[in-house]
């Protein structure tokens, strides 16, 4: 079985994000997406509501066959120590442009390092959701902004009832 994991803040989750996951659970049997508790940042969502937001976002996005195949789990500390203990061969990145791979693959390379029997995988994410980031998301959201390209429904409606809370 071909197991791998998807790590990321997904502050929030965008339709590039899903993008990826689709196409990752296309060439692996199972797929962790791991959402980072990160006590250095200060997110808009905690971990546990982004882990929520995502599975509710994966169940409205994705064929049925395809989510069946995907956890969504919280983690702190090191993805390859993740990859390790979960079992995975490989940790998935979603690349936007020329510039995320400089840093996604120095990210790469250092935790080849760390864990040589763990690889990294890259996929692009579709033309459409080139622009898209999670900042930028945010930013809109906060000005009460049309999120409908960017981010699955039960992501613009979660948003959006922040905002009026």
């Amino acid at each position: 079985m071909r197991l791998a994991v998807y790590p990321g803040s997904f502050d929030p989750i965008t339709r590039g994000h899903i993008d990826v996951i689709d196409r990752a659970r296309a060439v692996f049997d199972e797929l962790v997406v791991a959402v980072l508790v990160n006590t250095r940042k200060t997110p808009s969502l905690d971990a546990d509501e982004r882990a929520e937001l995502i599975a509710a976002a994966i169940e409205e996005e994705l064929d049925r066959d395809v989510a069946a195949g995907i956890e969504v789990i919280t983690f702190e500390g090191l993805t390859v120590d993740l990859a390790r203990e979960r079992g995975a061969t490989s940790i998935v990145r979603g690349l936007r442009a020329l510039s995320d791979f400089e840093s996604e693959q120095a990210i790469a390379h250092l935790n080849r390092q760390l864990a040589p029997e763990v690889d990294t995988v890259f996929f692009m994410t579709g033309i459409e959701h080139a622009y898209l980031s999670s900042s930028l998301v945010r930013e809109i959201a906060a000005f009460g902004g049309d999120l409908s390209a960017m981010v699955p429904d039960v992501v613009a409606r979660r948003l959006h009832e922040r905002r009026e809370a």
